[in-house]
C-alpha cells in the first residue's frame, strides 16, 4: 500500500497539534534511506564490526547481538515492510536508491493491525489478547524500546524515581543494567523494555507480560528482542554521521510465519537524538526529534499538561478514551484549551529536520550539517531563554559540573 506522510505531529497521544513545513518529506526521506540500507548487507557488516570492536559490552551480551538474526543480515540484509518511494513528479515507484524528485510517498508492505478487545472483570476494564496465537501476518501488539543511555524523558527513569530501594534493585535486574539510573548516562550495554501498542495509552511492562502478550514463541520474542537492539545499532550509524548522539529508538514488528519483520515508521518522531551545546557557560544537551517539540509543551504549558494527565487517570478508571475526557473537560471549562506553538519555535523545527534531510539527500555533508544542527540548537535554547525558561530548560536537558 501507498502511505502518506504529513507535515502534522502529535504529541503525548492527544492527537496532530502541530505542523512543521516541510517534515512530510523530511520524514518520508528517513525512512526510506534508513530502510533501503537495512536492506542492505552492507549496513549490518559495518554493524557486525561496531558490536565486535565496542568496548563497554560484556562478552555474553557481545556473543549474543552477534549470534542469530545478525549472521543473517550480514549475507542478505533483514525483511522490512518498505518497499520503496513515488518520485513526487512521474509516481514511479523508485527502490534502493532515493528518487530524482523525493515525495512524502513510501509504499510498504501491509500487515494486519488486530487489536485487543476490552472486557470487565469484576469492575475492572481489561484487555484481551487472547486471540492473537490464532493469526498470522499481524502486527505484534508491542512497542519494543531500546536505550543506549537514559533522558530526563525517559519513561523508565520516571517509573524509577517512584521506587523504593529495594524495588529499583529488582527493576534493575530486570532491565539487565549493572548500577543505578542516572539521567543523560550511557550505558555499559543497551537495554530493552516494552510496552503496549493498542490500548488506550503505552502501558509499560515487564518483559514477561510482553513475551505472553507479543503471543510468540520463546524463540521468535528472542529474536525480535535481538533485532530490535540491532536495528537501533544501524539508526545509530546514521547519525553518527551527523554529529549526533542517540539514546532511544523504539520498534515495531510483523509475524509473518515463522519470520519477524521490521515494520515501524522509523523517523526523528520515533528516536531521540541530542548535540551537546555551550551556551552561557551552561551545558545543555538539545534534541533533533519530536522531543523537542514535548519539551515546549512541557516548559510552556505545564497547565495543559496536567490536564491532559489528570484525563488519563480518569480513563483508565473508567475505560474510556482520555481525549474523550480531556475534549468535555475543555467545553465545559474545566481544562485549559490546547495551546498553538509560536511560530518562531516551529521555524527552528523546520531548519533542523530539513538539514537532517539534506543530509540524508546528499545535498550537504556531514561537517556542514552538524554546523548548521549547531547553529540552530543554540537558537531554541536562545528561545527559551527569551521566554524566561531557561533554567527550566536546563533543569531537564542540562549537565550539571561534577
Amino acid at each position: 500500500m501507498v502511505s502518506q506522510t504529513t507535515e502534522r505531529g502529535s504529541v503525548f497521544d492527544v492527537g496532530a497539534l502541530f505542523k512543521i513545513p516541510g517534515h512530510d518529506v523530511n520524514r518520508a526521506v528517513f525512512r526510506h534511506v534508513l530502510y533501503s540500507q537495512m536492506g542492505d548487507s552492507t549496513i549490518w557488516q559495518k554493524v557486525q564490526k561496531s558490536i565486535q570492536t565496542e568496548t563497554n559490552l560484556d562478552e555474553t551480551y557481545r556473543h549474543e547481538l552477534l549470534s542469530g538474526p545478525l549472521e543473517q543480515f550480514v549475507l542478505h540484509g533483514c525483511q522490512t515492510h518498505h518497499v520503496g518511494m513515488l518520485d513526487a513528479r512521474s509516481g514511479r515507484l523508485v527502490t534502493g536508491v532515493i528518487p530524482e524528485n523525493p515525495s512524502a510517498f513510501n509504499v510498504v508492505r501491509k500487515f494486519k493491525i488486530q487489536k485487543p478487545t476490552r472486557t470487565n472483570v469484576l469492575g475492572a476494564s481489561l484487555f484481551d489478547y487472547s486471540n492473537f496465537p490464532k493469526e498470522d501476518g499481524f502486527v505484534i501488539p508491542l512497542e519494543c524500546i531500546v536505550r543506549f543511555g537514559i533522558t530526563s524523558a525517559s519513561s523508565i527513569y520516571r517509573k524509577y524515581l517512584n521506587l523504593d530501594p529495594a524495588a529499583r534493585l529488582a527493576f534493575e535486574q530486570e532491565l539487565g543494567t549493572t548500577k543505578p539510573l542516572q539521567i543523560w548516562q550511557y550505558l555499559e550495554r543497551p537495554i530493552s523494555d516494552f510496552t503496549t501498542k493498542f490500548e488506550s495509552k503505552d502501558r509499560m511492562m515487564s518483559r514477561q507480560e510482553a513475551f505472553v502478550t507479543s503471543s510468540l514463541s520463546g524463540e521468535l520474542f528472542a529474536r525480535c528482542t535481538k533485532m530490535a537492539v540491532l536495528g537501533a545499532w544501524v539508526v545509530r550509524h546514521l547519525l553518527t554521521g551527523l554529529g549526533l548522539s542517540m539514546w532511544d529508538i523504539k520498534w515495531e514488528f510483523a509475524k509473518n510465519g515463522d519470520e519477524l519483520v521490521f515494520v515501524d515508521t522509523i523517523d526523528t518522531d520515533s528516536l531521540r537524538a541530542t548535540m551537546e551545546l555551550e551556551y552561557e557557560g551552561r551545558r545543555f544537551l538539545n534534541h533533533y526529534n519530536k522531543q523537542a517539540m514535548r519539551d515546549y509543551f512541557n516548559l510552556l504549558h505545564a497547565d495543559w499538561i496536567t490536564a491532559i494527565n489528570e484525563a488519563k487517570a480518569l480513563g483508565d478508571a473508567s475505560g474510556t478514551s482520555f481525549t474523550e475526557i480531556l475534549k468535555s473537560g475543555q467545553i465545559n471549562g474545566i481544562y485549559p484549551k490546547t495551546p498553538q506553538v509560536l511560530p518562531k519555535f516551529i521555524e527552528i523545527q523546520q531548519i533542523k529536520m530539513a538539514t537532517i534531510c539534506d543530509y540524508l539527500l546528499g545535498k550537504t555533508n556531514g561537517d556542514n550539517a552538524h554546523s548548521s544542527l549547531h547553529a540552530t540548537g543554540l537558537k531554541e535554547i536562545s528561545f527559551y531563554q527569551n521566554a524566561g525558561k531557561l533554567d527550566a530548560l536546563f533543569s531537564i536537558n542540562g549537565i550539571a559540573d561534577t
